[in-house]
């Protein structure tokens, strides 16, 4: 910049001293003693004709200096014009090129800077040029890059040291889970009381259901819910009356029929729906829970209704958001996931999940399409 504003002043400087030179030297012209010589000559001589032709030869010699003067004069500040025109077009070059090397081509590298950062590349080091307009703009950008890189670095150490952790975790809790198997079966072979008997079926097979989600958290995590697999199976509403009579560990939900269907639902994972939704019952309620099933145009809806609630309407419909808990939570254990996890396991089944706060309590409808 400064550069510039030298090249233009000594341009401007240069044209100023021209017209000064130029305009100094006046222009001969006949003046009244020119005149007077030429007309005393002109009287002095015998022969009028002769000093009258002598006195017009004189003025029109001296007019014809005066205009060649004039002429040469003009050419010069016509020469000088064009090499003003010429020197002003090279400084209009010179500059382009200048702010095209020092402003336009920096601000093009920043613009390709940005993208490369946006796209995630951020390994390689910026140049640097402190002698352009963009020079500690670039500079600032290449700090952001590190930064961002240390923290991109960061929280992949992050991640990995959790799916490290669950996954040590989950290998410690398998073992405890398999003993608890182990003795609930051998428990079962040698009682005689069928009820007995049953009572242990039951420890065994919720032992089984937790072994099967350890297993998954070797694979995803509560934030990765994509990663959980969903494998959807025509079930008889028959074994879906099973699935919610294991989950009923508590036997709270009184006798109850569901109408002949065959449905689309993934038997494990319609297992842990319904096992976070009566676990909720029994935790924020514990009173008898009602089932009713019934058609709804292509599903078969099953509501699950307590009368213990203490929920508030307005909590309604962020029931089912991440880590949300009402304020009927307080003092009870919890992350509030279940019905986050419940209502989008249910949604990878084609089905839905809808909570309700009702005046004298709290129902969940569990809806499963109907198989064609």
């Amino acid at each position: 910049m400064k550069r510039s504003l030298v090249l233009v002043l000594a341009l401007a400087v240069l044209a100023a001293l021209a017209v000064f030179i130029i305009f100094q030297n006046p222009l001969p012209s006949p003046d009244a003693v020119f005149v007077n010589d030429a007309v005393m000559r002109a009287l002095q001589s015998d022969d009028s004709a002769t000093a009258t032709q002598d006195l017009l030869q004189d003025i029109n010699t001296a007019f014809a200096e005066a205009d060649s003067a004039r002429q040469s004069r003009d050419n010069a500040i016509q020469a000088f014009l064009y090499l003003i025109v010429a020197a002003l077009a090279a400084t209009a070059v010179l500059l382009h090129l200048y702010y095209d090397r020092r402003v336009v081509t920096p601000f093009r590298n920043m613009k390709k800077i940005a993208r490369r950062i946006a796209s995630g590349d951020l390994d390689v080091p910026l140049e640097m040029d402190k002698d352009n307009a963009f020079g500690a703009f670039t500079e600032s950008f290449d700090i952001l890059r590190e930064e961002l890189r240390t923290a991109k670095e960061s929280e992949y150490q992050a991640d990995k040291s959790k799916k490290e952790l669950v996954a040590s975790l989950s290998h410690d809790i398998k073992t405890p889970v398999a003993s608890i198997r182990a003795t609930a079966e051998l428990m079962s072979a040698q009682s005689s009381c069928e009820r007995e008997k049953q009572q242990l079926n039951i420890i065994n097979l919720k032992a089984q259901q937790i072994d099967e989600l350890i297993t998954d958290m070797f694979h995803a995590t509560l934030e990765e819910l994509q990663a959980l697999r969903v494998e959807t199976l025509e079930l008889e509403s028959a074994e879906i009356k099973k699935l919610i009579l294991d989950a009923d560990y508590a036997k709270k939900i009184q006798a109850f029929s569901i109408p002949d269907a065959v449905l689309l639902a993934d038997p494990l994972r319609l297992q842990q729906v319904l096992n976070n939704v009566l676990s909720n019952s029994y935790k924020y309620a514990d009173t008898d829970i009602i089932a009713n099933a019934f058609f709804e145009e292509e599903y078969l809806t099953i509501e699950l209704r307590d009368f213990g609630s203490r929920a508030v309407p307005e909590e309604e419909a962020l029931l089912c958001n991440k880590f949300f808990r009402g304020t009927n939570a307080e003092g009870q254990d919890g992350y509030g996931l279940g019905l986050f996890i419940s209502k989008y396991l249910m949604e990878e089944m084609s089905g839905s999940l809808k909570p309700t706060i009702l005046p004298d309590g709290f129902s969940v409808k569990i809806s499963l399409k109907l198989a064609d």
